[in-house]
């Protein structure tokens, strides 16, 4: 049976394929469009405070220890300067999928199965982190535009195929004009929907009695936060923000 065994693990696909960290590992939502049918359109607070809620229990309660998340939509980017496994790409992927799904499942009730599926970003420090989450925001700012677009235009009467193809032929002016039109300023919506949401440790000062030493001490401690008022992460308050949250 031990050799059994150890052939089964020498045929498994992948299983000592590693990465170095820094390395983002992203978790993307599956088939979340028919979950999230019943939720507020473009954007839902609820959801969102859901996947910030998993994000951070990940931060608590996993065994991982991120430096920082990123999240947009159905999308969480974790950043870690330091990865168990050895770094394991499959188990990476796959905990960290597999633990946000459950995690979001208890937080909003969903009655359906849910899934995430995830992959690993090496990056290379401080200059590419701050590259990649820029692109993920950017990618964000897209969403935000297209969101509101095709349900400004199910609002006017069209369905959800003449919706798509409309919204397919049309610039980003073109849609920022057309809600405008409508009462709709992009620029005026709540920042985190947007440009995202930063999940960060932040670090704090907690005073306590040494017995040994018999004196007060202050120790340095982490706690977790959400950040949902976001600068653009390529102007300069965004780098500087990223700068003081990031240690790798």
């Amino acid at each position: 049976m031990k050799g059994q065994n150890q052939a089964s693990r020498d045929r498994a696909i992948y299983a000592e394929m590693r990465a170095i960290p820094p390395l983002f590992v992203r978790a993307d939502g599956r088939n979340f469009k028919r979950l999230l049918s019943t939720f507020e359109k473009p954007y839902d607070e609820k959801f969102a405070k859901g996947m910030v809620k998993a994000a951070e229990i990940l931060f608590l309660n996993s065994g991982f220890n991120p430096e920082l998340a990123y999240i947009f939509s159905d999308e969480i980017s974790l950043l870690f300067d330091d990865v168990p496994f050895k770094g394991r790409v499959e188990k990476l992927d796959s905990i960290i999928a597999s633990f946000l799904a459950s995690a979001l499942t208890i937080i909003l009730n969903f009655k359906d199965t849910i899934a995430f599926d995830a992959r690993v970003i090496p990056v290379c420090g401080g200059e590419d982190v701050l590259e990649y989450l820029a692109q993920r925001q950017a990618e964000a700012w897209r969403n935000h535009i297209n969101a509101y677009g095709y349900y400004g235009l199910r609002d006017s009467g069209l369905s959800e195929n003449e919706a798509e193809k409309r919204l397919k032929g049309m610039k980003a002016a073109d849609v920022h004009e057309m809600l405008f039109r409508i009462g709709i300023n992009l620029n005026e919506t709540p920042k985190w929907q947007g440009r995202g949401i930063l999940i960060a440790k932040q670090r704090y000062e907690k005073e306590g009695y040494d017995p040994k030493l018999a004196q007060k001490v202050t120790a340095t401690r982490y706690k977790v936060v959400s950040l949902w008022d976001l600068p653009i992460f390529r102007s300069e308050e965004g780098r500087n923000l990223i700068a003081q949250l990031v240690d790798c």
